[in-house]
């Protein structure tokens, strides 16, 4: 069985609509405002880095982006067009995955066990699981993202965290996905683990993916991020180009010291 993953061919038209856009979302818990007027664009080819102080609404704004919480008012757009994600399954519809920090992972299955699990491949409508088409395209998959393990049969309790983060990485792929939320990919990780997930973040790029990464490390996200947009008690407080901007810059519109002015570009 050959299997391919979804990848768009070139870069985006400067001029085209953003990938994936958030206009003015807001959400409420009672007499809290998670989010107010929050806005958020992602085109493909890119990463984008969603940092902010605990309580800043980066999970609200996750779990809005991922089908699990619906906005209280504000648009979710994919190509420029409104749209509608009442649960999880109608955003893996559109093309959205998420990885939340959890991982979701099952330890006592094998590595292609759980890149397929709930999508499980069979050969015939009456026949049993097709095992072996799930590990040749699990395989691939991983072939696919430059991820190494030792088999796709090991169980994924005898992988490591970077080993599992990649493996809930490589199972959005079995949906086709373009737009990725990554839920603190790299929390608890080593050095080199923590390299490991962040050269497959550069990969998931590289095939033509929008990525939203949010985590609390600057240096990792300055490192494989084009973009890092600041959240402050649910409001955007500043946008900044991840490769010119200074740590102090950012870390100053985290704690409200100065918030810095949208970019044009980052409004498309």
């Amino acid at each position: 069985m050959e299997w391919t993953t979804t990848a768009t061919q070139g870069r985006p038209s400067p001029g085209g609509p953003p990938l994936l856009a958030l206009r003015k979302v807001t959400k409420r818990f009672g007499a809290v405002e998670a989010l107010t007027d929050a806005d958020l664009t992602v085109h493909a080819h890119e990463v984008v880095a969603l940092v902010g102080d605990n309580g800043a609404g980066k999970s609200t704004l996750a779990k809005i982006i991922s089908g699990v919480l619906q906005p209280d008012s504000g648009t979710v757009e994919i190509d420029g067009d409104p749209v509608s994600s009442p649960n999880p399954a109608a955003a893996h519809a559109l093309g959205v995955s998420t990885v939340f920090q959890d991982l979701a992972l099952c330890e006592n299955l094998s590595v292609a066990a759980n890149i397929f699990l709930g999508r499980e491949l069979r050969a015939s409508k009456r026949s049993p699981m097709d095992i072996d088409g799930m590990e040749l395209a699990s395989a691939q998959i991983l072939r696919d993202l430059t991820i190494t393990v030792p088999s796709v049969r090991t169980p994924v309790r005898e992988l490591s965290g970077g080993q599992r983060q990649a493996v809930a990485i490589a199972r959005t792929l079995t949906t086709r996905p373009r737009i990725l939320v990554l839920d603190e990919p790299t929390a608890a990780l080593s050095v080199v683990q923590t390299a490991e997930v962040l050269m497959l973040v550069e990969r998931l790029r590289e095939m033509g993916l929008g990525v939203v990464i949010i985590s609390h490390n600057l240096a990792d996200l300055r490192a494989v991020s084009d973009r890092i947009e600041v959240l402050r008690h649910g409001r955007n407080n500043g946008s900044f180009d991840a490769a010119t901007s200074a740590p102090e810059e950012i870390i100053g519109a985290i704690a409200g010291a100065t918030r810095a002015v949208r970019p044009a570009w980052a409004t498309r």
